[in-house]
């Protein structure tokens, strides 16, 4: 199984940061426009749609606002057959100007570890970009 892990600075509070990556219903917005073009929620699971044509769904499988912390799994969509486990972590101390966004993904086959990695590494220059940018 390869592990992909990005550990990147965030122009935004913590608190600002973890909103947005809170608000899992809303990633086609509040996270990653343009990146992310259309998230839906069916109960626990969001399918989320990619602009190079990808969908997967993602069961959330926990919520962590004390560590703001969200981990997910893909069961479904266009990655079959895939493992793919993530999640996405705000690092930082409250009332800070800044923050730490972190991406940790496992996936199996190996292989696929690069593919999945560039769209990481895209979707991480996006949220720095959104989460970045002057608040509405």
């Amino acid at each position: 199984m390869a592990v992909i892990h990005r550990e990147v600075p965030i122009d935004a509070t913590p608190a600002r940061a973890w909103a947005a990556i809170r608000d899992w219903g809303q990633v086609h917005r509040r996270l990653a426009p343009g990146f992310v073009v259309d998230t839906r929620v069916e109960g626990e699971v969001r399918v989320v749609a990619f602009a190079d044509g990808t969908v997967v769904r993602e069961l959330i499988v926990s919520l962590d606002d004390d560590a703001r912390r969200i981990a997910y799994a893909v069961v479904g969509g266009s990655l079959e057959p895939v493992h793919h486990h993530a999640s996405m972590q705000v690092l930082g101390e409250d009332g800070a100007a800044a923050s730490r966004f972190v991406w940790t993904v496992d996936v199996q086959p190996h292989a696929l570890a690069g593919p999945i990695g560039a769209m990481v590494d895209q979707g991480i220059e996006v949220i720095r970009r959104t989460l970045g940018a002057a608040p509405a």
